[in-house]
């Protein structure tokens, strides 16, 4: 069955107007409500996200949990995929985590890298790893989807255990439908991440280093308005659509504070026929709406890493 999962960076790591606190007790509720996989890298908020969630963690089972983190980027143009790097990389990583292994290291934005070091180099690193028991899956990440048939096609089968794939199945783009089949052929777990759009689908918009191009901001806040005239939050809508997908194991959201993670779960549970719509008929006008809506900008996306990467 689908689920949705938490994703550390934007409560974390990325938004300084959080209180530290307030994040640590967001992801405990996250905890007490189901949600048992926790996403993170030593990128978001230059290792704060990872900090605040091992103090969180501490203070959880650790059998109960599963840590995914990731290794190659560690700033907006700093990455290192050398295997010296990965190691110490992952080492750092457990050590602000709390935690004697990790469940998921993951190659982090891999169309930024060399892809002849993160074939020969890289996932070779973190398969070492794996072998010692210090890391339990390997994944990738990337925004362009042709960039993991760039890898996948160059590695073993079972090389990779899962990639995740960002701002691709949501509200204003579900490309990542189109390379399901293949990734399913390569026995690849898909976790979809950036449900609402690195924040264009939120009622703060999006933030200011947003690459989204201005027609895809002007389409994303006239969505918000129409949620808003039916008094239908839109992240939840963003929610419904994305988390029941058979194909899509989990689905990734940013969830900053306590009030975040209950209001996710109850609209993962809506999407997943556990709780009942209140009035069914009304929400799927609303989402009828704001699709209508988006449509005209329907896929569009934006440049990201290496020319020879795209």
């Amino acid at each position: 069955m689908p689920s949705v999962i938490c994703r550390v960076d934007e409560g974390l790591g990325l938004e300084p107007a959080v209180d530290e606190e307030e994040s640590v007790q967001a992801v405990l509720e996250a905890s007490r409500l189901g949600i048992n996989f926790f996403d993170t890298s030593p990128f978001y908020g230059c290792t704060r996200s990872e900090t605040v969630l091992g103090r969180a963690l501490s203070l959880l089972h650790r059998d109960q949990i599963v840590i995914a983190t990731k290794v190659g980027r560690y700033g907006d143009a700093d990455f290192d995929f050398s295997e010296a790097r990965v190691f110490r990389s992952v080492h750092e990583s457990m050590a602000r985590l709390q935690t004697n292994y990790l469940d998921v290291v993951q190659v982090h934005d891999i169309e930024f890298g060399n892809l002849d070091q993160i074939v020969t180099e890289t996932l070779p690193a973190l398969h070492k790893l794996k072998v010692l028991g210090l890391i339990r899956a390997v994944g990738i990440t990337g925004l362009p989807l042709s960039i993991f048939r760039k890898v996948l096609d160059r590695v073993p089968v079972g090389t990779v255990d899962l990639v995740l794939s960002y701002c691709h199945y949501n509200l204003l783009d579900s490309t990542l439908e189109e390379v399901v089949p293949y990734l399913q052929s390569k026995g690849v777990g898909i976790v979809n991440a950036s449900i609402l759009g690195m924040g264009l689908l939120t009622p703060q918009g999006p933030p200011a280093w947003h690459p989204a191009g201005p027609e895809l901001r002007r389409a994303a806040a006239l969505a918000q308005r129409v949620a808003e005239e039916h008094h239908v939050p839109l992240t939840s809508l963003c929610v419904e659509f994305a988390v029941p997908n058979p194909a899509i194991a989990c689905s990734l959201v940013g969830l900053a504070t306590r009030q975040h993670v209950q209001a996710a779960v109850v609209s993962a549970l809506r999407a997943l026929g556990l709780q009942p719509l209140l009035d069914p008929a009304a929400r799927a006008r609303v989402m009828d709406a704001v699709q209508a809506v988006l449509r005209p900008v329907q896929g569009q996306t934006w440049h990201s890493g290496r020319p020879e990467n795209s």
